[in-house]
């Protein structure tokens, strides 16, 4: 039996999220209290239907059960038919926020801090630290519509296999804030930026032209090659420890020539090697000249 704990911050997405489980063949249910969900498991189990497939949110509405969850995890994944994971989905405070104040709803915390949006989301973020931590699955949201979250959550678990390790590689622009929800870091502002080139400006790395710029130098060259060997020896430690997802992440200056250039080869390469592989490119169409 397959079993995913959604939870993450209020307003970061979980009910989109949850939607789409449903409709890839996931039997949803939402904000179930922590305590049941044995319960609620060991019913889907016995079931006459075949619930192989569970997906159940939980989070900070549970208010003090809440603190029953990560007793419930615990006592899941020492059930020996059962593969329990974690899919913990966040956003910035500052995302949160403006969300918040565009649907005009309240958040779950909203009467015990007495209107006080700040504080809320900030004791939700210490309550929910632990689970965090332990979380098999990670997807950061404040840069993602709806329509991007839906695409990473069908890539994650559509046709999955127990125990397969899926890779996103990404890049984005240091000017708009480093990825926070990657695993692995490069930073290929060190080589020579296609920016400076002016009919290569305003094309991308998702172009051969800019492609062809940045690795024609020996420099990038030797660095793609050091990266690979580095991902080549990472991988099947990641893989032996369990992980179900790893995040590699490009940057560079404005996060569309350089970074999209270094992710593109090296998703191409893990594609390659046959990995499961996602591929994103979070600034492309920053500033981008309509």
């Amino acid at each position: 039996m397959q079993l995913l704990i959604v939870t993450g911050m209020s307003g970061s997405g979980k009910s989109c999220v949850m939607d789409v489980m449903e409709d890839i063949g996931y039997y949803c249910i939402d904000n179930i209290p922590p305590k049941l969900i044995p319960r609620f498991v060991d019913l889907c189990r016995h079931s006459e239907n075949g619930l192989n497939n569970i997906a159940v949110a939980v989070d900070i509405r549970s208010g003090d059960m809440f603190a029953e969850i990560y007793h419930s995890w615990q006592q899941l994944r020492n059930e020996p038919d059962i593969e329990a994971k974690i899919l913990y989905i966040d956003a910035s405070d500052e995302v949160l926020i403006k969300r918040y104040k565009e649907t005009r709803r309240k958040h779950p915390l909203d009467e015990k801090f007495n209107g006080n949006l700040h504080q809320a989301i900030r004791y939700e973020w210490e309550q929910l630290s632990q689970l965090r931590e332990i979380a098999d699955y990670y997807i950061e949201t404040s840069d993602l519509s709806s329509n991007q979250l839906k695409e990473q959550i069908r890539d994650l678990f559509l046709d999955r296999r127990s125990d397969s390790l899926t890779i996103k590689v990404m890049s984005f622009g240091f000017k708009y804030g480093v990825s926070t929800e990657s695993d692995l870091v490069f930073d290929v502002r060190c080589l020579p930026n296609p920016f400076y080139i002016e009919n290569l400006r305003s094309h991308t790395g998702c172009e051969e032209c800019v492609r062809d710029y940045v690795m024609s130098f020996e420099q990038s060259q030797k660095l793609f090659d050091k990266l690979k060997d580095l991902i080549d020896f990472l991988i099947p430690l990641y893989v032996s420890e369990g992980k179900s997802q790893l995040v590699i992440a490009f940057g560079c200056t404005g996060g569309k020539h350089r970074s999209i250039t270094f992710a593109e080869l090296m998703a191409k390469y893990l594609t390659e090697k046959e990995y499961k592989v996602q591929k994103y490119h979070r600034d492309i169409t920053k500033d981008r000249k309509f």
